[in-house]
């Protein structure tokens, strides 16, 4: 996510099982290595997903499970290693660097094949970048080349080309890249599969049709998606004979098979029809927390409900402000943690989680230096709510929860209780529809109130806060501040250079978002608990970007 990763990993699905983005700081990202149950030695991984895949095309992608797919078919100029650190993938080496930090010259690798036959050359990144930042094509996560690479703005703005992106082919096997002002994640932002190049004769070829099942995609990473229809509920991965590392690639075949229920996920894996879970939900959690085979990880991801304010055009009751702030004060977020997931998540009162950003003085964590912005208080949120009532000139509401067909009714059902149990007035609708359906309503802003989580896409606090700019590719709730707004562009360019003083806005921005407009209403910052087979070696979860990786996965005898 957004990952990201990512992901996404977007607002992502409302599931209890469904794992956006990887470990936190100090866990071990590596699977057990404990026993040898199950004996294997064909180079088969069979693994659980819990939800589909919405797409194909890593331009377009806003979702955990896509860049999950992307994260074992796609490289680009970097990839992440098995301490989330950020190397050299399709680069060859370190790029040259101005003086200024604002040129970047990359060597692309001579061997980096396509899995059709055709080398990578630096014109794939040229064509996927301004693909990327073209406002024809709609992509969500331009944003994140907004104020990093040179015209990238302007472009989405429409006030200029595409073809006037700061990034040029040099030759076939060199990449000039020419920043607006030198970015200190740089590294990390190039992992992501957005930054990834695309075979343009291939993209062009397919049109419409790119990215809409696994014969109209093409890969250069370590495997294939291979026996994915566009829509259905299995595919696999195949090893692919013309990435440039395959030798030390070992897995042959990876089979993924959605369950959308934990309890099929269970019984899946105690038959030994599936070799790795998907992260488990409360009850199996409590039961599996002590077993060998479990897999305990603190992700980067931040939960929340998320607020629409404008809805087909029209303002939503949601754009009342005291309104907001009584629903973000009404429920017990431990008690959800505790008793719903029970999986290793803890609440939260920020958006920004722990153990993404550290202050550039004394190493604080940021959510720790933030502190608590919005807690929960059913007194206060009882005043909020009836002066927004009064506001609006009504004595009661009735709003939509929109969910989606994973394990979520337990969650719904929980905020449901929780909020019309402390908002006198309140009835809350609960609207289930299957995730791809979802992830569309929520594109089109055609909803009121949904669960929405976001994994880093890169080690920044600002892969979090600027989600939520007027107008944001991910934004999709009408929320619009222009002091907020300002925040943001000066943590990105008045203060690129000053760390401190960028720490400080970004301080600030989150006490506006949270604290000030209440445009989220924080709940947890999840960890996860999944089941991997002993004979399962090298399974590595990620921080940030993809939720994990397969490459260096072996099944030992």
């Amino acid at each position: 996510m957004k990952k990201s990763k990512f992901y996404l990993f977007t607002a992502i699905a409302l599931s209890l099982a469904l794992v956006l983005s990887a470990c936190g700081a100090g866990s071990d990202k590596k699977s057990s290595s404990n026993g040898d149950s199950g004996s294997k030695n064909d180079q088969v991984l069979n693994m659980i997903e819990t939800a589909e895949i919405p797409t194909g095309d890593p331009t377009l992608a806003t979702d955990a499970a896509s860049f999950s797919v992307f994260g074992q078919t796609l490289e680009g100029l970097y990839t992440l290693n098995d301490k989330d650190v950020p190397v050299p993938a399709l680069a060859e080496g370190k790029p040259t660097i101005s003086e200024d930090g604002k040129v970047y010259t990359f060597k692309i690798r001579k061997d980096a094949k396509w899995s059709n036959g055709d080398p990578v050359t630096a014109k794939d990144f040229v064509f996927s970048w301004r693909r990327a930042v073209d406002p024809k094509t709609g992509a969500q996560y331009a944003y994140m080349f907004a104020g990093v690479v040179k015209n990238a703005t302007e472009i989405m703005g429409g006030k200029a080309k595409p073809d006037q992106l700061g990034v040029e082919a040099v030759d076939d096997n060199t990449l000039k890249v020419t920043l607006e002002n030198a970015v200190p994640y740089l590294d990390s932002l190039l992992a992501f599969a957005t930054f990834a190049p695309l075979n343009e004769k291939f993209v062009t070829e397919k049109g419409d049709k790119f990215g809409t099942n696994s014969d109209n995609m093409l890969s250069n990473g370590p495997f294939e998606l291979k026996d994915w229809d566009g829509t259905g509920l299995t595919w696999k991965y195949v090893k692919n004979e013309n990435y440039y590392d395959k030798a030390n690639v070992k897995l042959k075949e990876v089979h993924v098979q959605v369950a959308k229920t934990p309890n099929t996920a269970i019984n899946l894996y105690n038959t030994g029809k599936t070799d790795i879970t998907a992260g488990l939900s409360a009850e199996y959690a409590k039961q599996y927390q002590n077993n060998k085979d479990a897999l305990k990880m603190v992700e980067s991801s931040s939960w929340y409900l998320k607020f629409n304010q404008v809805r087909n055009g029209k303002k939503t009751p949601l754009a009342n402000e005291n309104i907001r702030k009584g629903l973000a004060m009404a429920f017990d977020k431990k008690a959800y943690t505790d008793t719903i997931l029970s999986n290793g998540s803890f609440p939260s009162n920020g958006l920004v989680p722990k153990g993404v950003a550290k202050s550039p003085t004394d190493g604080k964590d940021f959510r720790d230096a933030s502190g608590d912005l919005l807690t929960t208080d059913t007194a206060k949120a009882k005043e909020y709510w009836e002066k927004g009532l009064k506001e609006l000139g009504v004595k009661s509401l009735t709003l939509e929860l929109l969910s989606d067909d994973t394990d979520a009714k337990k969650t719904s059902e929980y905020f449901q209780d929780q909020l019309q149990k402390n908002l006198p007035g309140l009835t809350l609708k609960l609207t289930n529809v299957p995730f791809k359906i979802r992830i569309q309503k929520q594109d089109k802003q055609d909803y009121e109130i949904q669960m929405a989580g976001w994994g880093a896409d890169y080690l920044d606090a600002m892969t979090y806060l600027d989600l939520f700019v007027t107008d944001g590719g991910n934004n999709k709730t009408g929320y619009s501040n222009k002091k907020y707004d300002q925040l943001i562009n000066d943590a990105k360019v008045k203060y690129r250079n000053d760390l401190e003083k960028r720490w400080e806005t970004l301080l600030q921005a989150e006490k506006i978002l949270v604290q000030e407009d209440a445009a989220i209403a924080p709940i947890y910052q999840r960890g996860h608990l999944k089941l991997v087979k002993p004979y399962v070696k090298g399974f590595e979860e990620h921080l940030f970007g993809p939720d994990y990786t397969l490459k260096n996965v072996t099944i030992e005898k």
